[in-house]
């Protein structure tokens, strides 16, 4: 029998129309945010289940893990789930560069946008 993943979990998530759930990647120890990826049931499940973040890739069709290729891998610290079921937020040990760039985060190969700085009154 294949694994699933575990119906009380599947049950909290609210998938988009493709059936992904966003999965936020921050760095466990200095709370910067790495990257943003998307996950299916499987992808949740086999992040939950081998310490590795697992991804699936709407361009190329496919799961990926993170770091087979490039050797910069995400090993979970913790995994979160919103108050509305439709983000994760996966806390990791990150091994190298998180961006496809070769930056630590890819935000930072986005670049700042130039926001006006609200101030709370």
């Amino acid at each position: 029998m294949t694994e699933q993943l575990d119906p009380g979990v599947a049950a909290r998530l609210k998938r988009d129309a493709d059936g992904l759930v966003a999965a936020i990647v921050q760095d466990d120890v200095s709370l910067q945010v790495l990257m943003l990826g998307w996950m299916d049931d499987e992808a949740v499940r086999r992040t939950l289940t081998t310490g590795r973040v697992t991804f699936w890739s709407r361009s190329r069709q496919e799961y990926w893990r993170k770091g087979d290729t490039s050797g910069h891998t995400q090993h979970v610290r913790s995994v979160a789930l919103d108050c509305d079921g439709d983000a994760l937020l996966v806390r990791v040990e990150q091994v190298g560069a998180a961006c496809h760039t070769g930056t630590r985060s890819c935000f930072e190969a986005g670049g700042d946008l130039g926001a006006v700085v609200g101030s709370a009154p």
